[in-house]
């Protein structure tokens, strides 16, 4: 019976020592498969300041799915964005603005291909302090008298003899900023806008923020998302649309276009040839098109509807097969 025992004790521990080895290499070979797939590689992308909000939740997402690529996302403006991507430096540029002709040129120049996908729509947002309690709405007139070089108007009084004698700060992005050329076009028309001791230029969109919150006699203008994000200290302004209309931001007013001459499309540009030879920019755009939508409402700018991003998609496939 010892003997009987000792055999059956040794046969059961082979068996336990065989079902742990065979569970431990399935185990292997599950991981193994599993990293056998895993999509490798890097992603750089520059820009505008203003979609760069909504390409960080992009690229946070796409890293919880792709942890192994590295994504390098920085903010320069869409003409520092511009500058990187026509001569082939990064793989996309994030853009508020079209590209210009000069800047296609100098793409095709250099061989390069830059496809341009829309990704949501933004309300430039004229702000002011929370501490302002004069200003609720502004005409184009009267943003044209805050901001020309040319206007005589240096205080809150020239605007309107009710309100404080005080000198107008102005913030506004830089020359290298989408932001920047959309509001010079539309509201500037073209013209030089006033710089020196009472303006201040910034790529950066928080370095805006900052100091605008902390100035009620301050004005400046920039993305909704920012605003939106910092509505407890900043105010937007109502403006006038086309049709006479004093209209503030929001996501219904820049949806359905009354929030003119304001209301403006969000873009990047992928680097057509590197898209099709970095299967982690392939990758990466099409899950921008997938995702884009949501990442846009969560930082306040508004998504566009299912199909446009699903027409873009099937644009984007065909470039790659």
């Amino acid at each position: 019976m010892k003997k009987v025992f000792g055999f059956s004790l040794i046969l059961t521990m082979v068996l336990l020592l065989a079902a742990c080895g065979s569970s431990e290499e399935e185990g292997a070979n599950a991981n193994e498969s599993e990293g056998e797939g895993a999509l490798e590689g890097s992603v750089t992308i520059d820009g505008s300041s203003t979609v760069y909000p909504v390409m960080e939740g992009l690229t946070y997402r796409f890293n919880q799915e792709y942890p192994e690529v590295d994504i390098s996302l920085n903010s320069s403006g869409s003409g520092g964005g511009f500058k990187k991507s026509t001569v082939g430096e990064i793989d996309l540029s994030n853009a508020s603005r079209p590209i210009k002709e000069e800047e296609k040129q100098q793409a095709e120049d250099n061989n390069i291909n830059l496809h341009e996908i829309e990704i949501a729509y933004d309300g430039l947002s004229v702000v002011v302090s929370e501490q302002n309690d004069f200003v609720e709405e502004l005409t184009t007139d009267q943003l044209k008298q805050i901001f020309l070089e040319s206007s005589d108007v240096t205080k809150w009084s020239d605007l309107n003899e009710d309100w404080p004698e005080e000198d107008i700060k102005i913030f506004s992005p830089g020359h290298d900023s989408g932001t920047f050329d959309y509001w010079n076009e539309v509201i500037l028309e073209e013209n030089p806008m006033k710089e020196g001791d009472n303006t201040a230029l910034s790529e950066d969109d928080n370095t805006l923020v900052t100091g605008i919150q902390n100035d009620p006699y301050a004005i400046g203008y920039f993305g909704y998302a920012y605003y939106a994000e910092n509505k407890d200290t900043l105010r937007a302004l109502a403006v006038e649309n086309p049709d006479g209309e004093m209209v503030e931001p929001s996501g219904e007013t820049i949806q359905d276009g009354s929030y003119a001459p304001l209301s403006r499309p969000l873009f990047t540009y992928v680097n057509v040839e590197k898209m099709n030879e970095k299967e982690a920019v392939s990758e990466f755009v099409e899950f921008t098109l997938n995702n884009a939508g949501q990442a846009a409402e969560e930082v306040g700018y508004v998504s566009l509807n299912d199909e446009e991003y699903q027409k873009q998609l099937d644009e984007i496939k065909e470039m790659m097969e």
